[in-house]
C-alpha cells in the first residue's frame, strides 16, 4: 500500500494547541485509514520548547520527509515571528509546497506560509489580533474560522485548528470520515460562556501585546518588523 504523509511542523516556542488539536484529529483519521502516515517534523530530532512547560520531540527531520502530501504549520507569539527568519524552516515549507496537495496553518502559522511566498493573492486568516498583518505577505485577510484557498488553507486562532482539521479530513476522505472522527474525539463544543460576541473583542487591550510581540519577535528583521507594524 502506498502511504501519503501528513507532516506537522514543529519549531521552538510554538503554541501547543495549534499543533496537538489538529494532530489528534488527523491521527484519529489515520488510525482508520492506513494509507495515511502522520509525522511530526522538525529541523532535528531534538525536543523543542513550546509556549507552555511542555516540550515536543519530532518523530522525523525535515530531510526524512521531503515531500509530504499535506503540511500543517502551527503558530505562536514572538517565537513564531522569529521563525520568519529561519531559512531552514521557511525553505522546507517552500520546497514542500511544490508537490504537497495541501499547505495549511493554524493561527499565526499563516505568517510562516506567507514568508514562504504561499499567500500572495490568496484569501487567508489567522488569529484575529494579527489579521491585518497578512497584508504584508500579499494576502487578503478574511475573518473566518478557516479560509480555504484551494491548495492553501489557513485557520484562525488556536482552537480553530480543530475545526480546520475536521475540514481537512472531509476534503481528504469525505463527510462520513470527518463525522466519524468528530465522534471519536467527541468534539461537541459547549463553552461555559457561550459563543464569542466579536463586537466585544478586546482590540484596544490586545494592541500593546501585538505590537510588543512583533517588536520582540522581529528584532533581528527590522525591515519585516516595520512592514508588519505598518499594517496595524
Amino acid at each position: 500500500m502506498t502511504q501519503k504523509t501528513f507532516a506537522f511542523v514543529v519549531y521552538p516556542g510554538l503554541t501547543v494547541l495549534d499543533l496537538v488539536g489538529p494532530l489528534q484529529v488527523i491521527n484519529s483519521h489515520a488510525a482508520a485509514n492506513p494509507s495515511i502516515r502522520v509525522a511530526v517534523v522538525g529541523e532535528t530530532l531534538d525536543t523543542v520548547g513550546t509556549d507552555t512547560p511542555l516540550r515536543i520531540a519530532p518523530s522525523h527531520t525535515f530531510d526524512q520527509v521531503p515531500d509530504p502530501s499535506w503540511v500543517l504549520v502551527p503558530g505562536g507569539g514572538a517565537p513564531t515571528l522569529r521563525a520568519l527568519g529561519d531559512e531552514t524552516l521557511i525553505g522546507y515549507l517552500r520546497a514542500a509546497a511544490t508537490s504537497a496537495e495541501l499547505m495549511t496553518s493554524v493561527c499565526s502559522g499563516s505568517l510562516l506560509l506567507g514568508q514562504a511566498g504561499l499567500l500572495e493573492g490568496r484569501e487567508a486568516t489567522t488569529h484575529w489580533a494579527f489579521l491585518d498583518t497578512l497584508r504584508a505577505f500579499g494576502a487578503e485577510p478574511v475573518r473566518q474560522r478557516w479560509a480555504d484557498s484551494g491548495p492553501v488553507i489557513t485557520a484562525a486562532g488556536v482552537s480553530a485548528g480543530i475545526d480546520l482539521a475536521l475540514h481537512l479530513v472531509e476534503r481528504m476522505s469525505g463527510t462520513d470520515a470527518a463525522r466519524l472522527v468528530q465522534f471519536a474525539v467527541e468534539y461537541d463544543p459547549q463553552p461555559p460562556l457561550g459563543p464569542l460576541d466579536w463586537s466585544l473583542a478586546p482590540r484596544e487591550q490586545m494592541q500593546p501585546f501585538v505590537d510588543r510581540t512583533i517588536g520582540e519577535g522581529l528584532a533581528d528583521l527590522p525591515e519585516l518588523r516595520e512592514k508588519l507594524l505598518a499594517q496595524r
